[in-house]
């Protein structure tokens, strides 16, 4: 039998437990009330919009997910000079002189197609890659930095008889998270590792330096001087070098001095371009082409353009030249998009079009556009440039593929109603391989054996269809 010491003692330990719970009951109906008074809050502001405006926001919530740019320069800016504008008798005139220079950093990266990403008193975050995703960022962003700097350093103010205002600058590149803002002048907020990095990078800045990560140097420095200034520990990257930026290489710039760049600059420039102006050219062209072009479609293009390049360095051309080539070869049939007869007239429309939208030289856009005509049949080219293009338009003669290639270039014709019959078709191959010469000692090398090849399997399909029809 329970003694009465023991029940009073579990009586005691229900009452105080009981106590517990009654305490915790008042803690949640008073957490229950807060939250129906918040409810109700909420309640009376979504009363003051249709059920529509409600279910549009939802929509437009949904809709802005976060995008990952996968190569993006970010440019991390501090303004020095401050510590020393307190009592300064020039203060309100260098002020006015900063703001000035503020709106000519803002030109100076629009002009390079930089986007301002933030701005956080005396420090300024740009990036390059993100308007427009590109593969010459990290070119941009530097020449963009470059430009801040000599704006800065060239402030004056009456009175004032040395630079007062000066800047550090750190960039790397990377991949970058942008959360859409829902704003046209600052559509992303850039968030991720890289944006912090940059930030380091810059902060190790010495004054009036440009400092940049290994990632950024290994993108530019074919095109910039460059000196090591150090190191920097990087999260699971152990320790990574860094680079001040000095200027323009002398010979890529004019009267070798590192500021303007020359004409081989903007050579080099433009086959790093190129990458973006071809996923423009065939992207239009996947959009527009007919899709009964079996042979001068996507496929064939950069066909040619591997050709041209392949050929043109074999033949020792510049730089420049393979650049204009490989132009040439990416639109010499993207006219077909508006007309198949007159398609190589076409095209070089559509190469001035574009190719002016992306600044390029006059002169070297009339050299891309000859070089397009150059390909019109039966070629008949006038010199090297000529000669490489119209090797690499007519390469599948000297390839293993011949005859499936073929037979795609004699259905194009065919539902055209310019081909008469298989038969017919083969005949006239035979005749047009047979005399048939290429023109440049590196297409001969390449392919001339193989061509032999082909004229004999086109004998051979002829001597049997003709032995069929016996």
């Amino acid at each position: 039998m329970e003694s009465i010491d023991s029940y009073i003692e579990r009586i005691t330990k229900l009452a105080n437990r009981n106590k517990e719970l009654n305490e915790q009951l008042k803690g949640w109906m008073g957490w229950y009330e807060d939250l129906q008074h918040q409810n109700e809050k909420y309640h009376n502001l979504l009363a003051k919009y249709s059920q529509k405006d409600i279910e549009q926001e939802l929509k437009s919530t949904r809709r802005r997910k976060v995008k990952r740019f996968k190569m993006v320069s970010i440019l991390y800016a501090t303004v020095k000079g401050f510590k020393k504008l307190n009592g300064h008798p020039r203060a309100q005139e260098l002020v006015d002189a900063l703001d000035e220079v503020y709106l000519k950093f803002d030109e100076i990266a629009h002009k390079y197609g930089v986007l301002k990403v933030k701005t956080i008193g005396d420090t300024f975050l740009y990036a390059g890659g993100v308007l427009e995703e590109n593969h010459t960022n990290p070119i941009d962003v530097i020449n963009t930095a470059l430009e801040m700097r000599k704006v800065i350093l060239d402030c004056r103010v009456e009175g004032v008889h040395r630079p007062f205002w000066n800047i550090s600058i750190g960039i790397h590149t990377g991949p970058v998270l942008g959360e859409p803002t829902g704003r046209k002048k600052l559509p992303y907020n850039l968030t991720g590792e890289n944006v912090n990095f940059t930030s380091r990078v810059g902060m190790a800045c010495p004054t009036g330096c440009i400092n940049i990560s290994n990632m950024t140097y290994e993108l530019v420095k074919e095109f910039f001087t460059l000196n090591k200034s150090g190191q920097i520990p990087a999260k699971y990257k152990g320790l990574l070098d860094m680079f001040l930026v000095g200027g323009i290489l002398p010979e890529l710039s004019v009267n070798g001095k590192g500021i303007i760049p020359n004409r081989k600059y903007n050579t080099k420039y433009g086959l790093i371009q190129f990458m973006d102006l071809q996923e423009e050219v065939l992207d239009l062209m996947e959009q527009k082409l007919p899709t009964n072009l079996y042979y001068h479609n996507i496929k064939h293009t950069i066909d040619v353009i591997t050709e041209v390049e392949l050929i043109g360095w074999a033949e020792n051309l510049s730089e420049e030249e393979i650049l204009i080539l490989k132009l040439a070869g990416l639109f010499h049939d993207s006219g077909h998009t508006r007309d198949y007869k007159e398609h190589e007239l076409h095209g070089t429309y559509i190469a001035r079009e574009i190719l002016g939208s992306y600044n390029y030289p006059e002169d070297l856009i009339d050299k891309v556009c000859n070089l397009i005509m150059s390909t019109k049949f039966p070629p008949e080219p006038k010199n090297l440039m000529e000669q490489v293009i119209c090797d690499s338009d007519l390469d599948y003669l000297g390839r293993s593929d011949f005859i499936p290639v073929s037979n795609t270039l004699y259905r194009e014709l065919k539902e055209r109603d310019m081909i008469g019959t298989i038969d017919e078709w083969n005949q006239l191959q035979l005749d047009f391989i047979t005399k048939h010469q290429y023109f440049t000692e590196t297409a001969r090398n390449l392919r001339e054996v193989n061509k032999q090849n082909q004229i004999e399997r086109l004998e051979e399909l002829l001597q049997s269809k003709a032995s069929t029809n016996q």
